[in-house]
């Protein structure tokens, strides 16, 4: 086998995987080893490498007005680094983060639900044309919507989340039907015609997760649980129940007041870590950890997940349109941004950001726990580490990359710093005069 960074390796044969596809409905699912992996060499970046990451993580931490975060970059050539900044929430004693914290994926959990969606296609359960209005009781106005349309995000449906947020984040324990979540959306305006235009919509992924529930006769859970979580071996990624508001020992969360005209009030700053996961449900609601964030988002992106023709269905992408760079479109489920793949999103209480360059396995997973500013800045501070990790020297006798990404370091670090809504100051220090959970209980 070469080496270098481009070098994967299959440890069972395609067939194998193709055999067991046919018969997923009977309850046969595809081996972890049939997923490609990527050769990590057993090592660690070179300290000024390591210094450059802690000092962006620590400034996207600040920016983000977060208590802590969680990280981890994956250069298969040259290293990996993992870790947690800061503490779980602003409380006096609260435990430091870790890089074994776990945290709210936001709305790559929508990718996970995509993620089932194509395994089902793959196994014949269902068709990406198939019509999302002849598969869901009870919901008008789906007429000419297809499933593959709420996974590009082309459905026009309006997303519900940013009329919503402000009950979000002044009610997190609220328990939200994902049906009167889909209705706040369905009842805003079209954003345009199906397959017409591209927005994120948060209320599509809820109705693709409805669809196939009623579909199959199946819950989500159940559904994840073998066409995608067994596969991956993802034991520690979930939903948690909708009435389960403690999350101890994960990654707290915080966000700024929501003004009447939608705009932040950063003088009132909300603690939401006990919130319900059902603010977000199969759209943003789930939990997991930095390993099973990057096995997830390595097979997503690599596509090995599905079977070929349906990962070159995913990963042929088209525009977000209006002012996007042209580098910048949407495959089925997850995003590309020039060579890199995944998502970034913000859900109450969180911003993450997942992504995976799937020629060389570069893989970088970033989670922060205010999400006043929106994900652009969890985004922006991934493409920041990616961009330093692209450049690391190659261990040992490992051939280094050309990893061309489209955005230099002070490019992303620019646009992060202008994403933050409502940023700590440059030098907090805890003392007795200012407590450490003060930012977190002003107003």
């Amino acid at each position: 086998m070469a080496s270098g960074a481009g070098r994967v390796r299959r440890r069972i044969a395609a067939a194998v995987a193709s055999a067991c596809a046919v018969l997923l409905l009977a309850g046969c699912t595809t081996p972890s080893q049939a997923i490609t992996e990527y050769d990590q060499v057993d090592a660690e970046f070179a300290p000024e490498v390591v210094e450059r990451l802690d000092a962006t993580l620590e400034e996207a931490v600040r920016l983000s007005g977060s208590s802590g975060a969680v990280a981890g970059v994956w250069a298969p050539w040259a290293g990996a680094w993992t870790t947690g900044v800061g503490t779980v929430d602003f409380g006096e004693g609260a435990p430091e983060v870790t890089p074994d914290t776990r945290f709210q994926l936001a709305t790559a959990t929508g990718a996970i639900t995509c993620a089932l969606m194509l395994r089902l296609v793959d196994a014949g359960v269902v068709a990406l044309d198939d019509q999302v209005g002849t598969m869901v009781r009870g919901v008008p106005g789906l007429g000419g919507i297809t499933l593959e349309h709420l996974c590009r995000h082309q459905s026009g449906i309006a997303d519900y989340y940013p009329s919503l947020s402000r009950f979000f984040v002044g009610n997190p324990q609220r328990v939200w039907p994902a049906t009167e979540l889909v209705a706040s959306g369905m009842a805003a305006s079209r954003r345009f015609d199906p397959g017409t235009g591209w927005a994120e919509s948060r209320t599509g992924v809820m109705l693709l997760a409805t669809a196939l529930e009623q579909h199959t006769g199946r819950t989500w859970a159940d559904l994840v649980d073998q066409y995608v979580f067994e596969p991956l071996d993802l034991d520690e990624t979930s939903i948690p129940p909708a009435q389960a508001t403690d999350h101890t020992g994960a990654l707290g969360g915080y966000a700024a007041g929501v003004l009447p005209d939608g705009n932040r009030d950063c003088e009132v700053v909300m603690d939401v870590s006990d919130r319900s996961s059902s603010i977000g449900g199969t759209a943003a609601g789930a939990y997991s950890t930095l390993d099973e964030a990057k096995r997830f988002s390595e097979a997503f992106a690599n596509g090995t997940l599905f079977s070929e023709n349906t990962a070159r269905k995913v990963w042929t992408t088209t525009p977000f349109g209006g002012d996007a760079p042209a580098w910048q479109s949407q495959g089925i489920g997850a995003q590309q941004y020039g060579p890199m793949r995944g998502l970034a999103g913000v859900t109450t209480g969180a911003l993450t950001a997942v992504f995976t360059e799937p020629e060389t396995g570069l893989t970088v997973v970033v989670a922060l726990n205010n999400s006043s500013s929106g994900g652009t800045l969890a985004r922006e501070a991934a493409f920041a580490l990616a961009s330093i990790a692209s450049k690391a020297t190659a261990s040992g006798e490992e051939t280094p990359p050309l990893i061309e990404l489209p955005w230099s370091y002070e490019q992303a670090v620019e646009r992060m710093t202008a994403a933050a809504v409502c940023p700590l100051p440059a030098e907090v220090e805890a003392t007795e005069e200012t407590p450490a959970e003060e930012p977190a209980t002003d107003g």
